[in-house]
């Protein structure tokens, strides 16, 4: 039987992994962390005593990609949300609230009703979405303007919250896909979802057990060094420890991150430019994020962006951190309890146990030169394939690409 070496158990090795699986192909997954999931993993926290994630995450109801997965590994009901098309915002600055709720089909009637619109913008207003469609490789901010509550309430904080840039170095016709196939097709693929135990009860966990009980070879623990070709096709994979023969009929899928996979495959193209992401976990006693309209709050006017309510911990997650990064962690909660207390009246000097997750290379950066630098999945080597949501999907740097690519990774060895 054919086997499949698949090197790194992120969302893309994994969705990798099972997707060849489904087709009879024997797996070995090789892992240089002791824990699957790459960025999008779950752990315990000592400090507060609860599982937490790495980072937040949200998805769409219309990420197929990110749903079919679940489904294969018949985890679809690990995620939750308010259920329906809803978001809701609240600007710090001016103590305005509001929820945008897209109706169903792919006309927006919504926008044609002043309560239903963010606050201070005109129907007129969300026609500026077609310039998308020839913007080139113009900036969010150039294209869009970066005055007027529309850029301020709507169009900032999308783009930072899918493009982890800021808004003037952010390429923005990398948003119309993600609009596509989702905002753009109504209300049945805008849901808002995140995971609701974790990101590893609901995509890694999962996909371990769905795999192992195909007899998947998973090594975790064991970083692969060097691959080895007779310059057309991959033939040895070495790690530390050992080196494994690439037989006749087998295929490689490097699903490395973009910094790793140019030491292992010499040649290839990948971003070197990155954009921070930082999380900070708050357990506040008392504080039930159940009893809340939506686990999700989108804020304007505040270092923090998104806040994700699970039990008694509020999460926030400051995209394009550049500001922030750097900064000690204590310092990092004390910039934003005070905005987090506010929005749910809560004491605001005194600051919760709180951890603070600093990810400097969360996503590539979405300028013009980093996205030259996506490579497609296929490669030279006729058994070997990229996978990894910095690889050019279509897609930003996101869980619904990284899956995805997963699965390209398996369709560039067919073709």
């Amino acid at each position: 039987m054919a086997r499949a070496h698949i090197i790194g158990a992120g969302l893309a090795g994994l969705s990798a992994g099972v997707e060849l699986a489904q087709k009879g192909v024997e797996i070995i997954l090789y892992e240089q962390a002791t824990q699957a999931g790459g960025r999008a993993r779950s752990f315990h926290d000592n400090h507060l005593d609860r599982i937490i994630d790495n980072g937040n995450h949200l998805l769409l109801s219309g990420n197929h990609s990110a749903r079919d997965f679940l489904d294969s590994i018949n985890a679809r009901d690990r995620l939750i949300g308010p259920g329906s098309a809803r978001f809701d915002f609240a600007d710090l600055l001016t103590n305005d609230r509001w929820t945008i709720n897209f109706n169903r089909g792919p006309v927006p009637m919504w926008v044609l009703y002043e309560q239903s619109r963010v606050p201070g913008t005109s129907m007129m207003d969300y026609i500026s979405g077609l310039k998308l469609l020839t913007a080139g490789n113009r900036s969010v901010a150039n294209l869009f303007g970066d005055q007027g509550q529309m850029y301020r309430r709507f169009w900032e904080p999308f783009s930072v919250a899918v493009l982890n840039t800021l808004p003037h170095d952010a390429v923005a016709r990398l948003l119309l896909p993600v609009i596509r196939e989702t905002l753009a097709k109504g209300a049945e693929y805008s849901m808002p979802l995140v995971a609701k135990k974790g990101l590893s009860d609901t995509f890694v966990d999962p996909a371990l057990k769905w795999l192992e009980r195909r007899k998947a070879d998973i090594r975790l623990g064991q970083r692969v060094t060097a691959l080895e070709d007779d310059g057309n096709q991959i033939t040895a994979i070495k790690t530390a420890r050992t080196s494994e023969s690439v037989k006749a009929g087998d295929i490689v899928i490097l699903a490395t991150p973009p910094w790793v996979t140019p030491t292992l495959l010499e040649g290839v193209s990948a971003p070197t430019e990155f954009a921070p992401i930082v999380n900070l976990h708050f357990q506040v006693d008392g504080f039930d994020g159940e009893k809340t309209d939506t686990p999700i709050l989108g804020l304007v006017g505040s270092p923090a962006h998104w806040l994700f309510l699970r039990g008694d911990i509020i999460s926030v997650t400051v995209s394009a951190a550049f500001d922030l990064v750097e900064k000690p962690a204590r310092e990092i909660a004390a910039i934003i309890w005070p905005d987090v207390a506010k929005v749910f009246d809560l004491d605001g000097k005194t600051i919760p146990p709180v951890r603070v997750i600093k990810e400097q290379r969360a996503t590539f950066k979405t300028t013009p030169a980093q996205l030259d630098r996506r490579p497609p999945a296929k490669t030279l080597f006729k058994n070997l394939a990229l996978a990894g949501d910095w690889t050019d999907t279509g897609l930003p740097a996101t869980i619904e690409g990284a899956i995805r690519s997963g699965v390209s990774a398996v369709k560039a060895l067919k073709s």
